[in-house]
């Protein structure tokens, strides 16, 4: 009987420390599960090519498990890490861990962490989002730098191989800074680039904001070096109608300043965004080839009314110009400018502060040379420019 009595003594001495350190040190399992179902098509025929079809669907909305902890490492400092996976209600396709995933240090003067991360632009712009960047009038419709040459929400992006600080908040203004490794420089030209130049593709952008009380406003940019972009449509008078082509940008620029005002019930919301994406970098010389763009302009408008447990959303995006420049011929074409607008109301009703049910309708409205679409993702439509998409979704969305 001693002997077994001390036998579980010293299990118990060796578990104890464990399991103190795990009470002191907790990690949270914590996750989102959010669906829709949509009835969604996009009207209008180009040249050949037909609308797309009314189809029923069932969409994932970032549905997401993770996990994170912290360790108390003495006089004032913590260590911190985060693994955040997809995990997709409607099909079974998800890569693991491809979320906001890393590991970093905390202390008075801020956080720095290495790993997988939404950059500043995005965090800071989508919370004046009220549909949170998700379902078919999400701020990715129009924004973000969605809607020339079949681009969808190039600014939205969760950079893989960063680094970024995340300052403490000094009396409501708070930094956020990041930086995506050159891991893919090379000593040659990027493919499709000038000769004598050297390709350095790098992601990094920063944001500063301010909140307090019923008010959130704030800047924030971000840079895109020596990175591809759209699949254009160049118009010819003479047959082939359409040659497509995939430039190279040296740079792609992209400013944002937000904010939002809450007044009673009432919750308004305006982001303004121009993107630079400057010359093209390429060695062609013949009609058709993109040498450059515009500068492109975007916003969005919103206001949220709440009456008890229900909220009504109307969400209006538009983007103009932005696109392409290209050497002309007399049977290749300058195209015209691209000009989009995005029209979304929703009901969401509350039932606690972890569930809602929403339902939305939105509508997108192409000329004939802007791509904007449903959103990122699953939630796109394989349109053609000038096809514009809507429909209406019905979705749950519960967190834990």
């Amino acid at each position: 009987m001693n002997k077994k009595l001390i036998a579980l003594a010293v299990a118990g001495a060796c578990v104890v420390p464990e399991a103190m350190a795990q009470t002191a040190n907790p990690v949270t399992l914590y996750g989102r599960a959010y669906a829709t179902f949509e009835s969604v098509e996009a009207k209008g025929s180009v040249g050949a090519i037909g609308p797309v079809v009314r189809r029923n669907r069932v969409v994932d909305q970032s549905s997401l498990l993770g996990v994170r902890g912290t360790e108390d490492l003495g006089g004032g400092l913590k260590a911190f890490f985060q693994l955040e996976t997809a995990w997709k209600l409607d099909q079974n396709d998800t890569t693991f861990a491809a979320r906001n995933s890393g590991v970093g240090l905390q202390g008075a003067w801020g956080s720095v962490l290495m790993g997988r991360w939404d950059v500043p632009f995005k965090v800071t712009t989508i919370a004046v989002d009220p549909f949170g960047d998700l379902t078919i009038g999400g701020i990715t419709s129009a924004l973000s730098g969605s809607g020339v040459g079949n681009q969808q929400a190039v600014f939205d992006r969760r950079d893989q191989n960063v680094v970024q600080y995340w300052s403490p908040s000094w009396m409501g203004l708070a930094v956020r800074v990041s930086y995506s490794a050159n891991e893919g420089k090379t000593s040659a030209p990027c493919a499709g680039a000038a000769a004598g130049t050297v390709c350095n593709p790098r992601s990094e952008g920063g944001s500063i904001t301010y909140t307090g009380g019923p008010i959130y406003v704030g800047y924030a940019y971000h840079q895109l070096r020596d990175m591809t972009f759209g699949s254009f449509a160049v118009t010819a008078t003479t047959p082939p109608p359409f040659t497509f082509q995939t430039p190279l940008l040296p740079k792609n620029t992209a400013h944002a300043i937000f904010g939002n005002f809450t007044f009673g019930p009432i919750k308004i919301g305006a982001i303004y965004e121009k993107l630079k994406r400057g010359n093209v970098s390429t060695a062609a010389s013949t009609a058709g080839t993109v040498i450059g763009f515009s500068d492109q302009k975007a916003w969005m408008g919103n206001v949220v009314f709440t009456a008890g447990n229900s909220q009504f959303i109307y969400q209006y995006q538009k983007a103009q110009d932005g696109g392409e420049r290209i050497i002309t011929s007399a049977t290749v074409l300058q195209p015209a400018e691209p000009n989009c607008t995005v029209n979304a109301v929703g009901y969401q009703y509350n039932f606690t502060r972890r569930t809602f049910f929403l339902g939305e309708y939105s509508r997108v409205k192409n000329n004939a040379t802007a791509t904007c679409n449903f959103g990122t993702g699953d939630e796109r439509l394989p349109i053609t420019a000038g096809q514009n998409p809507q429909g209406f979704s019905l979705g749950l969305r519960h967190i834990f």
